[in-house]
């Protein structure tokens, strides 16, 4: 896989890390430097590590299921980038009752915005790509995603993050059709 093909897997699944970002800036939530780092920190994380966990995932039941793989790394794919784009055409109201930058909300946050990287590293081992190259590169695209969506919704309004979380999906939709016609 090609750096520009994992940047763009990158900003991807930077997507719903950015989304949520900008309303925590939009929220007021991250006023200082200290807050915004350990929110982009956390994110980018997070979105590093689940894509490991499901190649390791992948590679484990991958022998079993060579024949027909391709189409379970476009379905994942697929999926991923279909709930993206619907939830960003029908957002939910989101209500922040707890400082979203600190203990247990930030891990939560942290965990559900990274939710589809562990699908995205299972198709990596389905296609029998490497994992740390892109685990890396994904993390730092969405810690730097998420710090600029924090600064960005500081003086936009939601709708930014909508918009990410939309395109995101569209890169992974056009990933996993890429995957399915040429196998890689």
């Amino acid at each position: 896989m090609s750096f520009v093909e994992i940047i763009l897997i990158g900003g991807g699944l930077a997507a719903d890390a950015f989304a949520v970002s900008v309303c925590v800036g939009a929220g007021g939530h991250a006023r200082d430097t200290r807050s915004m780092i350990r929110l982009a920190w956390h994110f980018g994380f997070f979105q590093f590590m689940m894509p490991v966990l499901g190649w390791c995932a992948g590679i484990w039941i991958a022998p079993w299921i060579s024949a027909f793989d391709r189409w379970i790394a476009f379905f994942l794919l697929a999926l991923v980038g279909i709930r993206m784009i619907r939830s960003a055409m029908y957002p939910e109201e989101i209500r922040v009752q707890k400082n979203p930058t600190k203990g247990s909300m930030l891990v939560l946050l942290s965990f559900a915005t990274s939710i589809d990287a562990l699908t995205v590293g299972f198709s990596f081992a389905m296609i029998n790509a490497r994992i740390w190259y892109p685990g890396i590169v994904i993390g730092v695209v969405t810690g730097l995603a998420s710090y600029g969506g924090i600064r960005l919704g500081e003086k936009f309004s939601r709708l930014s993050g909508r918009f990410a979380e939309a395109i995101g999906g569209l890169v992974l939709l056009a990933l996993g059709v890429r995957i399915l016609i040429l196998g890689q």
